[in-house]
Formats: structure tokens, sequence, C-alpha cells
């Protein structure tokens, strides 16, 4: 996936993933680093499950999974 690709899914998932479990965005910058590091996270969780996620929509998926758990578990840490 080029770069402009993997950070849009970014800013997609970010945006997605702070609306589920904030009820608002991060902004630009803050989505796309919460989507890019909830991206690598959602990846890595969904292969160890054995589930593949192609194509953009599965991509988007993926990345917003990611980042719901990634930000989950820094609300966790943080109470």
């Amino acid at each position: 996936m080029n770069i402009i690709a993997f950070l849009a899914v970014g800013a997609i998932a970010g945006w997605l993933a702070g609306n589920l479990m904030k009820g608002g965005g991060f902004g630009l910058i803050g989505n796309i680093v919460v989507g890019v590091i909830g991206a690598i996270f959602g990846g890595f969780v969904f292969n160890l499950v054995g589930i593949t996620a192609s194509g953009m929509i599965g991509s988007i998926i993926s990345a917003t999974a990611g980042a719901a758990l990634l930000l989950f578990i820094i609300g966790a840490i943080k109470k």
C-alpha cells in the first residue's frame, strides 16, 4: 500500500475510533497517528486470530478495531 493510502486509512481509522471510544476526534495529525498505530496493532491482533483484512475496506476495519482497542487500553491505564 502506498504512503498516501496508508495515511488516508490511518486518518479515517483514527477518526472512527475516536468517535467510537471518546465521542470526538483528535485533529488531523492525532487521527493519523492513532490510526497508523492502530493499523499496526489491529493487523497484528487480526493475524493472531487468523483473520486477514484485504482491500481498502478491510484495512479500514482492521485499523479502526486496532485503534479502538489501543484507545481502550490507554484509557484503562490512565485510570
